[in-house]
């Protein structure tokens, strides 16, 4: 991806170049559109709480720009000589009523038949030009807040695996379906100076692209960081995604765990989530006002779980 051309565009806000959550293409002066798509496998074994999940996860990239989700379009790649059609039905009426819930119109999509299952959205919103929240953009002192538990990646393993219990299905399931839609919100009403949602790439892979090529230094306090307290236990009982140990891989080299921490804090850190948190940097003064409405409207796991330094340049480190 990085080597092919890019195009040149004056209207193109944010594009394929970098390493935001969403394209922004600004209409006019007043109107910029926000544009996204993601689509997966199911990570749970009910096809209705697939797509769910599916969909609050295809949104995320439009809240986590400052966006407002308006239109969306199914993409669908289903075995049909495999899977009994009214599996089908069950994940799109799942998506359908998370749409609704979010409060945006689904207006056609794309099936083909596939040997696995996948379902997704394309996603279009709209944003003030002068008003898109960067996942590049963090200040030196600013506090950065997390809004949902990590955790998911491991629970998805376990499911997989035939060894998560209700309790801890259960609470990925909430997690992996709440909008971030009210999150998003009211960053936007207290101000804020970067975001990003935490997906694939972990808390940890998500805030080194956050800082990558700044001189700006991320401080984590591994002791703050909200998880599902069943991950814990299926880490150490080794059930942890292959994603972890790719992400950990790719990003190892931007971060500096503290000597002794336990192998859970790496674990957790580079979990990759499905539908996860919004992680938002915002000004220190401001953080406490945020975390405070956040709770207030229900995001009770929400945390200030670490700090912005001026350097060392391009560096994290978790403590």
């Amino acid at each position: 991806m990085r080597d092919l051309p890019q195009q040149s565009d004056p209207n193109l806000i944010a594009g394929a170049e970098g390493y935001e959550d969403a394209g922004v293409y600004k209409l006019s002066n007043d109107i910029a559109l926000v544009q996204t798509l993601d689509f997966f496998t199911p990570i749970v074994d009910d096809a209705y709480t697939f797509g769910k999940i599916a969909v609050t996860n295809a949104l995320s990239d439009v809240y986590a720009m400052g966006g407002r989700p308006l239109t969306a379009m199914n993409i669908v790649c289903f075995p049909a000589t495999k899977m009994d059609l009214s599996i089908l039905n069950r994940v799109l009426a799942g998506g359908l009523d998370k749409l609704q819930e979010a409060e945006v119109t689904l207006v056609g999509g794309h099936s083909v038949e596939d040997p696995e299952l996948k379902y997704g959205l394309s996603v279009t919103g709209l944003i003030h030009p002068d008003k898109v929240v960067f996942n590049r953009g963090c200040v030196p002192g600013d506090r950065l807040i997390l809004t949902k538990p990590l955790g998911t990646g491991i629970i998805s393993t376990a499911i997989k695996a035939g060894m998560a219990g209700e309790k801890a299905i259960a609470r990925a399931v909430y997690s992996m379906t709440a909008l971030n839609k009210k999150a998003a919100e009211l960053m936007l009403e207290v101000g804020v100076h970067a975001c990003t949602d935490v997906t694939g790439f972990g808390l940890l892979g998500h805030a080194c692209e956050m800082i990558e090529g700044t001189e700006a230094a991320i401080i984590i306090d591994s002791s703050a960081v909200p998880y599902i307290p069943e991950a814990r236990e299926m880490a150490d009982m080794g059930l942890v995604p292959g994603g972890t140990t790719r992400n950990r891989c790719f990003r190892e080299v931007m971060v500096d765990m503290e000597p002794g921490l336990h192998i859970f804090v790496s674990d957790i850190l580079f979990d990759p989530q499905t539908s996860g948190g919004l992680l938002i940097s915002l000004p220190a003064e401001k953080a406490g006002e945020l975390l405070d409405r956040l709770h207030q409207e229900g995001i009770v796991d929400a945390a200030i779980i670490g700090r912005v330094e001026a350097g060392p340049a391009g560096r994290i480190r978790v403590h």
